[in-house]
């Protein structure tokens, strides 16, 4: 029955109602029934967002009170429109529909009220029903369209409001299923892609292991040799494991791993389909695992072909590696045609960001001017 309100939005309407309650009665009463009205419309006004069913409730129990001591219409009806919005855009099923059957019963009722008080003031010995029928007839149907018009006009805009807001809420549950299912599987990938990276250090290992084993007996050097191939891949295993252990699914298939050696074969393969590309590195490589060559490559992979997409035609898409010992900067850049939309309703973004952040780096995308740009920077050390 009630609803929960932030403390800024309570006292938001509790001012306003007490605003209009103060205003309306500059002008007083002259009677305890106007007094009693003016503040249950206030109340009403007052709680419409925080219980629709009981605000109206209150707005009927001071139309009660008013059309019992036959005053005429008010500027404190007013809060009625509001209480009739509430009660469609914040209430609950059943304060909802009461709500709808408020404004009907309540334009009835509203014509009834005014034709009667305007039928007893005319003296009936001095006028001829037949003159004086026609004239009721019009006046209860123009009353009668009038109120309902007001009173439904305002249930309906807080019905179209509630529509657009679950609409809206609908669109944004969607939004966020779709991303948690494309960050699933751009996880899915990378595991599938780390698998066999991580089964080749521990090949190694084991390899190494016995290696030295059997070599201990007629060659005590050789132990030393393979103890230090060891030491390097299982740290180098255990900084993948790290990485990955949360999105690393045993079931996912073997499939080859891409490195850094791999992007030159890439930016041919983007030329070859008719996009020029320019390639421009400074400073020297350094060694990167195999989850970080994967990552550069997959984000190069994924900026080319948003490019080859979306970029305008003709123009060339500008490939920028800065290497240096902490981390490595990839940005690529190209002119965003004029209907295309970079950012739209695709995945590739995503995948790309969330390559980054499980390499422990970062990946920002967007317009710059007349150019889209995507910038990662990926650390050496993870």
């Amino acid at each position: 029955m009630f609803r929960r309100l932030t403390p800024f939005q309570l006292t938001i309407d509790i001012v306003v109602a007490s605003l209009c309650v103060l205003v309306r009665s500059v002008l007083p009463f002259d009677s305890w029934a106007g007094w009693s009205m003016l503040l249950l419309m206030g109340a009403a006004l007052a709680l419409r967002r925080v219980s629709p069913l009981l605000a109206l409730a209150l707005a009927w129990v001071g139309a009660v009170i008013q059309m019992s001591a036959q005053m005429p219409p008010d500027a404190a009806n007013l809060s009625i429109l509001a209480v009739l919005y509430a009660t469609a855009r914040y209430g609950d099923p059943l304060a909802k529909w009461l709500g709808l059957a408020s404004a009907g019963l309540g334009a009835v009722v509203a014509t009834a009220y005014l034709i009667a008080n305007s039928f007893t003031a005319i003296d009936l010995s001095t006028v001829s029903m037949a003159a004086v029928l026609p004239r009721f007839g019009f006046a209860i149907l123009l009353g009668f369209g009038s109120s309902a018009a007001v009173l439904g006009l305002s249930w309906t805009l807080g019905f179209l409001a509630r529509t657009w807001a679950d609409a809206r809420l609908a669109r944004r549950t969607q939004l966020e299923a779709e991303r948690a299912v494309v960050v699933e599987q751009e996880r899915n990938r990378i595991a599938r892609d780390m698998h066999d990276v991580v089964a080749h250090s521990l090949a190694v290992v084991i390899a190494q292991a016995d290696g030295a084993r059997y070599a201990a007996a007629t060659d005590p050097t050789a132990v030393d040799s393979a103890l230090s191939a060891i030491s390097g891949t299982a740290r180098e295993a255990l900084a993948e494991v790290r990485l990955l252990l949360a999105q690393l699914r045993h079931s996912q298939q073997a499939g080859p791993q891409p490195v850094l050696a791999d992007l030159e074969s890439l930016v041919d393969q983007v030329r070859a389909s008719g996009l020029e590309v320019e390639v421009r590195e400074r400073g020297e490589p350094p060694t990167l695992g195999a989850s970080q060559q994967i990552a550069v490559y997959r984000i190069a992979q994924e900026a080319l072909t948003n490019a080859l997409r979306h970029g305008t035609p003709g123009q060339p898409v500008t490939l920028e590696l800065e290497w240096s010992p902490d981390v490595v900067v990839l940005v690529a850049s190209n002119p965003v045609a004029a209907t295309a939309d970079p950012t739209g309703a695709g995945h590739g973004i995503t995948g790309m960001r969330e390559r980054a952040h499980l390499v422990g780096g970062r990946l920002d995308a967007g317009p710059d001017g007349d150019r889209f740009v995507v910038r990662a920077s990926i650390p050496v050390a993870s």
